[in-house]
This record gives C-alpha cells, sequence and structure tokens, in this order.
C-alpha cells in the first residue's frame, strides 16, 4: 500500500475528510474520465474505484457518480455511505427505481444490474467494504438513522442504464 493510500485510509473516518470528500467528487469524476481510469483523487491503483450511471429517478437523465469497489466473485459491490450524511445518496434511490445502470472501470464500459444486498449477505459484503475503506464504520455511525445501502452490480449487457 501506498504512503498516500495509507494516509487516505487514516483520514478517511474524520468528518473534515468527509466534508472535503464531497466537494471533490465533481474533480474525481472528470480525472478518472480524462485518464481512462488510470488517476484518481482517490488514488485508482490503491483504492479500488469505479463510475456508475445512473439513470435520475425524477429527471430521467443519467447521473455519474465515483465510487469506491469492492469485487465479489464476478460482481462488483458499492456502498451508499453518502461520507457518512443523514440521507442516502440520490444515486442509491436511482438504482432502487430504476436497477440498470452502466459501470466505467479504467477505459472498459458495461451494463450492470443492481440489486440491494440483505441480511447475512449485507453483513458479509459490509466486511469485505470495510477492508478496503476503514472509514464507513465512522460513516456508518454518522448516519445512525439510516442503514448505509449496499448494492451488488450484476454485468448484464441488456442494461443499458444511464
Amino acid at each position: 500500500m501506498s504512503h498516500y493510500t495509507a494516509l487516505l485510509r487514516r483520514l478517511g473516518n474524520q468528518r473534515w475528510f468527509a466534508a472535503l470528500g464531497r466537494l471533490v467528487t465533481p474533480l474525481d469524476r472528470r480525472l478518472y474520465r480524462l485518464t481512462n481510469g488510470r488517476w484518481s483523487v482517490i488514488g485508482r491503483h490503491q483504492l479500488p474505484s469505479l463510475l456508475l450511471t445512473t439513470t435520475g429517478r425524477k429527471s430521467g437523465l443519467p447521473r455519474t457518480q465515483p465510487l469506491l469497489y469492492a469485487t465479489d466473485g464476478d460482481e462488483y459491490i458499492v456502498i451508499g455511505s453518502n461520507w457518512g450524511q443523514e440521507h442516502h445518496p440520490a444515486w442509491s434511490g436511482n438504482l432502487l427505481a430504476r436497477p440498470a445502470a452502466r459501470v466505467t472501470l479504467a477505459d472498459r464500459e458495461f451494463g450492470v444490474h443492481a440489486a440491494l444486498a440483505t441480511g447475512d449477505d449485507r453483513e458479509r459484503l459490509w466486511e469485505l467494504l470495510r477492508r478496503i475503506w476503514p472509514g464507513y464504520a465512522a460513516y456508518a455511525r454518522r448516519a445512525e438513522r439510516r442503514q448505509i445501502r449496499i448494492f451488488r452490480l450484476t454485468p448484464d449487457e441488456r442494461a443499458s442504464g444511464g
């Protein structure tokens, strides 16, 4: 693990870091696209990141969000932590309304079908994600009134999304 990644992981549970992260997200999205996933503010090679494009449940427009992810078999696992805010991120509501989405991973783009993880499966995936980003535990404490959503993204070329 690089020193940069280790520093990010240590700072990730700080409230000020989450506030900064919300501001940096648009920059991260652009940087990821411009470099075909080679660069990201969060350090693409050390912390696995992808771009998720959902369809806005109200607008019908494509909405793209950079996210950390884990893999579970052939599936990609993403978490709607929203940096520990009280409300769920918009993209997670979009997936609940329309589970067809698109993932950009480095220079590849493909369709996925999203499913909300529940029960024991959710708990297992929570631990998997926490190993990648320990700050999720602090986000869960701050978002105490809601259960943070975890999604399985199954590659599916029929799922056009976005």
